[in-house]
């Protein structure tokens, strides 16, 4: 740093002169430390408020994103054991939907002896050329008990049956009267005793709620669901920390009622 002094000025003036320089120089670089101070606080806030708004944005593109469902979804559905897809009625409307439009000849239909269950129908061609065996029938049976009223009102068990799909029908006898979600049965019923073991497991990018059989054999992680006292978005909530899947999902695929999961 050069000092440079004038001939024309006193010692004391000179010094008193670069006493005043320095004074405003401090107070310029005072000044500058706030300025970029004040700087480096925008930015940080502006930061974080990019980083919250790419989160909203992350979010709003992940609901975009989801996945397509598959037809058989609006329905109770799983897979057997040995691979064979079931369906299900959630209500009166799906009932009808299920057995007037999504039924076929070569299928197998179940139901209880209860009012109000759901039909559930085994769908052959979902494994063509294979004869539907014991072991789907068994598992359609559980299904059939465990999404029927008697799971929602706390029976331990009900008279499951199964028949042939044009033994299934909407005609009403002279003077009778069939609602809607219901069919007339005619001829021969075959009842298999129902298993009382149901699960919910991560199947694929979803969840699936079947006899616990079929759950072990195509799920990655899964729990086995029983009667209890907890809703089903509560049993939803903690499904979703132990097997992951959307919480939505979770919550339509379990049994009607309180339930509860086994430890």
């Amino acid at each position: 740093m050069k000092i440079i002094l004038s001939v024309k000025k006193s010692l004391e003036q000179n010094a008193s002169d670069y006493f005043d320089k320095a004074k405003k120089s401090k107070k310029k670089l005072e000044g500058a430390q706030k300025a970029l101070e004040e700087s480096r606080r925008k930015h940080k806030k502006e930061t974080k408020k990019t980083t919250a708004e790419l989160a909203v944005e992350e979010e709003k593109s992940k609901k975009k994103k989801k996945r397509a469902k598959k037809w058989y979804e609006k329905f109770r559905w799983f897979y057997t054991s040995d691979g064979f897809l079931c369906i299900g009625g959630r209500d009166a409307t799906t009932n009808e939907i299920v057995i007037k439009k999504n039924t076929d000849k070569d299928d197998i239909v179940f139901h209880t002896d209860m009012a109000g269950s759901p039909f559930f129908v085994i769908k052959k061609n979902s494994q063509p050329g294979k004869k539907i065996s014991s072991t789907a029938i068994q598992e359609a049976t559980d299904a059939t008990l465990a999404f029927s009223r008697a799971w929602k009102l706390g029976l331990l068990t009900a008279r499951v049956f199964h028949v042939k799909p044009d033994q299934v029908s909407k005609e009403a006898q002279a003077g009778e009267f069939i609602p809607r979600g219901a069919f007339m049965i005619r001829g021969k019923t075959e009842y298999v005793a129902p298993r009382n073991e149901i699960g919910i497991g991560a199947y694929e990018d979803t969840v699936m709620c079947a006899p616990l059989s079929a759950v072990k054999v195509h799920c990655r992680e899964y729990v086995q669901i029983v009667r209890g006292k907890k809703k089903p978005s509560d049993i939803a909530k903690s499904l979703r920390k132990k097997i992951g899947g959307d919480l939505d999902e979770s919550i339509a695929a379990l049994p009607p009622g309180n339930c509860d999961i086994k430890k």
